[in-house]
């Protein structure tokens, strides 16, 4: 990864890209080196303190351990907490629907700073707001107290805009992106030295299904990439939402580049899973958590109409975010190795088939080394749960 950055003020122009260049440059597949890594399931059916950090911290050891990942280290968690701070499904707390829920992310928390990790960086996006993370949580009922003293020093930003830094953080896509070259993020997604996406494990209105790599569609800042910020340069604060992301109405703000193929489908079912790859190139993660003690089918969350609460009672974690979300795709009762068509990606492009084509991970079970409970005894379906 190369990074360059940018003030707000003092800009080093844009990365032109010509409309032929995406036609001239197809995909070269690298599906049958990708590598393979190993898998951790657990049975979790309760979000009680003591049984998730108990659950979690054997499915560390079964990944090896996480000293030799983040002893001495900066580490920055991606947490899922799509929508607003007050939005609910059927009067429940978001945490049991469609947030990642606290106890997970306290136990997470917990067991990085007992692997010796230095800092901790609790990190999201929230669509059109700049309030700081930690009163972002407040306002949904959580308290930001409990991730503080879960380890030593545990630290809060909100990554929809500069937020504590003065400079965005340049991304290049190795190997040319998807759909654009590369991204302007917040400085914490460089100053770090391990990437964990905490996500919840559900369905998804665009993309089919939410896991570790579609939460980090929201590591991009509305100042840049939203509707309302300007084209000349970054906003100051952000305004508005994500959605040219999903609709290509827009380019992002400069000097953002702009996408590699301006005539390529206006659709998010096409684009949102081709900027998802793009970004987990560019940002690699680490470490996937995925929380499906509870969880909700039918969408990502309270604006999808058919949600139903379920729960499944699992926790999955892993260090290669392609095979981490293969598995949660299997336990879910979808077939990992679907493509555009065939569910969960009925209307979309399947990113795990992308990212497995771009060479960051195999999706093929028969590669993955799954440990600790078996498939079998998790497999459940998201579609009739």
């Amino acid at each position: 990864m190369i990074n360059t950055s940018f003030s707000r003020r003092k800009f080093i122009g844009a990365v032109g890209a010509a409309t032929g260049a995406w036609l001239a440059r197809p995909l070269m597949s690298l599906a049958n080196t990708a590598p393979a890594s190993r898998v951790a399931i657990g049975q979790c059916h309760s979000y009680a303190t003591p049984e998730v950090v108990d659950a979690l911290a054997r499915m560390f050891d079964q990944l090896g351990g996480l000293t030799k990942l983040v002893g001495g280290k900066t580490v920055a968690i991606k947490v899922n907490l799509t929508g607003g701070a007050t939005e609910r499904i059927d009067y429940q707390p978001v945490g049991v629907t469609h947030w990642t829920h606290p106890d997970v992310l306290g136990a997470t928390i917990h067991l990085l700073g007992k692997a010796g990790a230095r800092r901790i960086r609790l990190l999201e996006s929230p669509q059109a707001t700049a309030e700081p993370l930690d009163e972002f949580m407040l306002e949904a009922g959580w308290n930001p107290q409990e991730f503080t003293s879960a380890a030593t020093k545990v630290e809060f930003e909100n990554t929809n805009y500069l937020g504590w830094g003065k400079k965005y953080s340049h991304f290049i896509v190795p190997g040319g992106g998807l759909m654009f070259d590369s991204y302007y993020l917040n400085h914490s997604y460089e100053d770090c030295d391990v990437f964990v996406s905490v996500s919840k494990m559900k369905e998804h209105g665009t993309t089919g299904m939410t896991c570790s790599m579609k939460n980090c569609f929201g590591i991009t800042p509305c100042t840049i990439y939203g509707e309302k910020a300007p084209k000349d340069e970054p906003a100051i604060l952000p305004t508005s939402g994500r959605a040219s992301l999903h609709n290509g109405n827009r380019q992002p703000a400069a000097p953002a580049p702009p996408e590699i193929n301006p005539s390529s489908p206006r659709e998010g079912g096409y684009r949102v899973p081709r900027i998802v790859v793009d970004l987990v190139s560019a940002r690699p993660i680490h470490l996937a958590v995925l929380d499906g003690i509870e969880t909700i089918a039918g969408g990502e969350g309270p604006w999808n109409t058919k949600h139903k609460l379920i729960k499944p009672g699992v926790l999955v974690a892993g260090m290669n975010c392609v095979s981490t979300d293969a598995v949660c795709a299997e336990i879910m009762g979808f077939d990992p190795m679907a493509a555009r068509g065939t569910a969960p990606f009925e209307t979309a492009d399947s990113m795990l088939q992308l990212a497995e084509q771009k060479g960051l991970g195999t999706r093929d079970l028969k590669r993955i080394e799954v440990v600790g409970t078996p498939i079998s005894k998790v497999r459940f379906n998201i579609r009739t749960a």
